[in-house]
């Protein structure tokens, strides 16, 4: 196998290959889509999602801790260099607040928690502040979208009924707790422990959290339940805030337990060839489909195993491990050995897109980060192998000259590539490969919890609450 201009053998090392993938996505980022949100690799061009609104430089901010990571420290001091003249919140424009959160938010704190350099809590801070306004509502649930120059937010029209989503407004969580940590402001935490009130007073149907909300009644909209997309990090986030105070937050450890027994007991399900995953809910319908998105849940069940009640630990291991051997066959099963974004338990096919647009594959990391987790959480040697295939799949259909690209159909011999670098291939998918091929002690869990853009924060230890550990 060639790859990277370098001649793979089995005794190379897979963590310099993933190095040399984010210097080849960095490199061309530079040279054709500097400053920009992303890169087009096939235009060699600049792509700008409209998530961002006119806040430029994601690639950058999202790649910030890779690239200190792995070392690259040229590119970190150029990076660093563009942030202090360049990173521009005063803009006339309506982002998501999500996005920008773990995004902008969670990649500026990393790299301030990493390298020390003031800029980036500076720079956190003050984007921080400019979020705040989005919470301005009857209930201090946050609007989905913000124009952050006038102050004023609305919801995705699209949205049941002008509701809030789960996903987005819980997972500002670890952000929040760690702006006010830096700031020595309380507001940012006020805010998003405000959103756990909320909840809590909350009938939740059969024990789950509907992925909708009404910002203004407070009232829950349309009962459709997802450990996916609309509702897989507020779950994620449920755990990583318990594990990120230390274990004390001891709200977030049981609303994160209960959620994963009702989970368990409605959604989770095994396909008659034997392979486990997540189902949707629909209003007490199950729809059989499981997305690329929900295959992080193996790494938070592994990851969340240690903590869980009544001896589950060995229960909560195993079912990490199905989910992830669910979601390799997700990847397995499609000719390009890439997974695709959805994947359907019905008529007759287990773990297979059926429907023409859901077999894409947008250079997503979840099914790596899961195999990073099980590997640290496990040290079972299948995961690194399960990894390996996935950097030659990538290697063999994403690589273009101009970076790496998505592709339109993972069932097609041939590659149409949708020519998009998306900032969190970087920022994620690297990442998590990069760790999954090093030693434990690099990032160690003890001291660090990932956000949802696998941006690194530092546990907040019970004996450290002044000053945060600066630890590699």
């Amino acid at each position: 196998l060639i790859c990277c201009g370098f001649l793979l053998n089995q005794h190379y090392n897979p963590a310099f290959v993933s190095l040399q993938m984010m210097k080849h996505a960095w490199d061309n980022y530079k040279r054709y889509a500097w400053g920009l949100n992303e890169l087009k690799p096939i235009s060699k061009q600049g792509h700008s999602s409209n998530l961002f609104g006119n806040i430029q430089g994601a690639t950058i901010v999202d790649a910030l801790d890779t690239l200190y990571i792995m070392e690259m420290k040229e590119e970190f001091k150029e990076a660093k260099e563009w942030v202090e003249k360049n990173l521009d919140f005063n803009v006339n424009a309506e982002i998501s607040v999500f996005e920008v959160n773990i995004r902008f938010v969670g990649g500026l704190l990393s790299a301030y928690y990493l390298s020390g350099e003031e800029v980036f809590r500076k720079k956190a801070v003050e984007l921080g502040e400019k979020l705040l306004p989005a919470f301005n509502t009857p209930t201090g649930i946050p609007w989905a979208l913000l124009n952050i120059k006038s102050g004023i937010g609305r919801n995705w029209p699209w949205a049941s009924g002008g509701s809030s989503i789960l996903a987005e407004f819980g997972t500002l969580h670890l952000e929040f707790v760690h702006l006010s940590h830096l700031s020595g402001n309380p507001v940012f935490a006020e805010k998003v422990m405000n959103i756990r009130k909320v909840l809590n007073r909350l009938d939740k149907p059969e024990g789950l959290y509907p992925n909708y909300l009404n910002p203004s009644s407070g009232q829950w909209g349309q009962h459709h339940v997802s450990i996916g997309g609309l509702g897989d990090s507020f779950y994620e986030y449920l755990l990583k805030a318990w594990l990120m105070s230390d274990k004390t937050d001891e709200e977030g450890k049981k609303m994160y337990y209960d959620a994963v027994q009702a989970i368990e007991t409605h959604l989770i399900r095994k396909s008659s060839g034997g392979l486990t995953y997540i189902a949707e809910w629909k209003g007490g319908l199950l729809e059989h489909k499981m997305g690329h998105l929900t295959c992080f849940a193996g790494g938070m069940f592994a990851l969340g195993a240690d903590g869980a009640p009544n001896d589950k630990t060995g229960h909560h291991i195993e079912l990490g491990a199905e989910i992830a051997r669910t979601c390799h066959e997700s990847y397995d099963r499609t000719s390009m050995k890439l997974g695709p974004e959805a994947f359907r338990f019905d008529g007759g096919v287990e773990a297979i897109a059926t429907r023409q647009n859901e077999k894409y594959y947008i250079l997503r990391p979840e099914v790596i980060e899961t195999y990073m987790y099980m590997w640290r959480l496990t040290h079972d040697p299948k995961y690194r192998q399960w990894g390996w295939e996935a950097v030659e799949a990538l290697e063999k259909h994403c690589r273009v000259d101009g970076g790496y690209s998505g592709i339109r159909d993972v069932y097609n011999n041939h590659e149409s590539h949708d020519d998009v670098q998306q900032s969190f291939f970087l920022s994620e998918t690297l990442k998590y490969l990069y760790l999954l091929f090093s030693e434990d002690d690099l990032l160690p869990f003890e001291h660090w919890v990932f956000n949802t853009e696998a941006h690194p924060l530092p546990v907040l230890h019970k004996d450290n609450g002044n000053k945060e550990e600066n630890q590699k």
